[in-house]
């Protein structure tokens, strides 16, 4: 998410108590030049979230807007992520929403991923010992793009590098139909 915005401008990240007490509250030494425009919002729950997050949305100074929200909350309906697809799209912000432990419902979000742990690489120097993490990232439903999955490492320090399976055409090569 940080590699398609702007280190100048600001970034709004909410999160609700629920999301902050299982997954960690964000910290903003760990996101780099990213870290110093942090603006965190912690929320009481997924309603003041949403609002939070759509309040940021029609801001146009921010560079993007993270909202973290825990589990399948009433609160999150087609009619919340469409309000803040179209709030993205009006005031030109950038918008993510993440979910943690939350099923797949409808939204009305343009691109829709999936997030998962994968096998980790091997270790250079101990076959018995754990490598670097890797994830599976799937791309299931997108307006602009064809869905594909990769698998997303940090192999080297300071690069998030992506290899997608072989034979998967989803990167670039264009798909001819019969």
């Amino acid at each position: 998410m940080l590699g398609q915005l702007d280190p100048v401008r600001p970034l709004l990240w909410v999160q609700e108590r629920m999301a902050i007490r299982e997954g960690g509250r964000v910290h903003a030494a760990g996101l780099g030049a990213f870290g110093h425009g942090l603006i965190h919002v912690e929320a009481r729950d997924s309603r003041a979230a949403l609002w939070a997050m759509e309040e940021g949305l029609r801001c146009p100074a921010l560079g993007g807007v993270i909202g973290e929200l825990w589990g399948d909350s009433p609160a999150l309906d087609f009619t919340a992520t469409r309000r803040l697809a179209v709030a993205a799209e009006r005031h030109g912000v950038a918008c993510w929403l993440v979910r943690l432990q939350g099923n797949a419902n409808l939204s009305g979000a343009r691109e829709r991923w999936r997030l998962g742990s994968a096998p980790s690489q091997a270790h250079p120097f101990d076959p018995k010992a754990p490598g670097a993490a890797r994830w599976q990232a799937e791309l299931f439903r997108s307006r602009r793009r064809l869905p594909g999955t990769w698998v997303v490492g940090d192999d080297a320090p300071d690069l998030l590098a992506v290899a997608a399976e072989l034979g998967d055409r989803a990167l670039g090569q264009s798909h001819r139909r019969a």
